[in-house]
């Protein structure tokens, strides 16, 4: 078996989604399919492939429990189809009645990407913000914060996780480790964990749609979510898996490769001129194009409708 590294800071790329059911332990989302009254469209197709408890964040919705959806963007470049797969989800989450709480990844930008912080607010309002209110999400109806903007409860849960986590369990979960990724790490954990505690609603339920290269921080909430039960009063955060778009050019599209993506403030032209040239799934030749058709498995503007 190929070995599948997930690492929430590089360019992890999952080409059978299948082994994360049993690498990782994720389950396939089919099963909590039929609890979605009106599933989006991203749940039927298969796009969103996996989960962890999300059946028990349904039971307590459908039970008229609190339940929030936390998720977050770091502001390191520009907003493309691929995060507005994740913004979908969010918006259809927010039209059932999910309370929706973003984070803005401004530390994680300044320490991971090395952008500055003024320059990580401009993408996040520009960019993030500005394309998620375009997309439909009610901003009177959402809850969006900055890191480094946070309060003492928040950054007082940093120190606190610290002291329940070894080194030897980090380099476990991402492998080696900067001191900035620490931080960053632990960052991450009060972003998921911190809706919990009744300075920002008390919500015992929550879940993160997320890509599966991100299961570490999952993996590691959860851990420290147990350690902290009977102190805090914290809960497994329940998640979301859905598959990586693929890019104009085949890999993974990504900010930090313009020619893999499509932004949505992109001029059309410019746009158009990237189709024309992406990864389409053709035959070799035109003969073997008309005697056998296309691929459209290997197609990254299929994949894209």
């Amino acid at each position: 078996m190929d070995e599948i590294k997930l690492d929430p800071w590089g360019d992890s790329l999952v080409r059978d989604y299948e082994k994360l059911f049993t690498v990782f332990g994720i389950r396939p989302f089919r099963e909590v399919l039929p609890l979605l009254d009106k599933p989006h469209l991203l749940h039927r197709r298969g796009v969103v492939f996996g989960h962890r408890d999300f059946d028990k964040v349904l039971q307590a919705y459908k039970s008229g429990e609190k339940v929030a959806l936390l998720t977050g963007f770091m502001p390191s470049g520009r907003f493309h189809f691929g995060h507005k797969m994740l913004m979908d989800q969010i918006i259809y989450y927010q039209s059932i009645g999910i309370d929706v709480i973003i984070a803005i990844a401004d530390i994680e930008a300044y320490v991971v990407r090395r952008i500055p912080r003024q320059e990580a607010l401009r993408i996040a309002v520009e960019e993030y913000i500005a394309n998620a209110v375009a997309l439909g999400l009610d901003l009177s109806r959402a809850r969006i914060y900055f890191q480094s903007n946070m309060d003492a409860p928040y950054y007082r849960l940093v120190q606190m996780f610290s002291q329940k986590v070894s080194m030897a369990e980090m380099e476990a979960i991402y492998g080696e480790l900067s001191p900035g990724k620490i931080m960053a790490s632990l960052t991450q954990m009060a972003d998921i964990l911190h809706p919990m505690l009744k300075e920002y609603g008390g919500y015992k339920h929550v879940f993160v749609p997320v890509g599966p290269d991100q299961d570490p921080h999952i993996r590691l909430a959860r851990d420290i979510a147990d350690r902290f039960e009977s102190e805090l009063g914290l809960r497994r955060p329940a998640s979301t898996y859905h598959r990586f778009m693929t890019g104009l050019n085949g890999g993974k599209m990504s900010s930090s490769k313009p020619d893999s993506a499509i932004f949505l403030l992109e001029p059309i032209d410019s746009a158009v001129a990237k189709l024309k040239r992406a990864l389409t799934g053709g035959r070799a030749t035109v003969e073997e194009q008309r005697r056998l058709g296309g691929v459209p498995e290997a197609c990254s503007v299929y994949e894209m409708y």
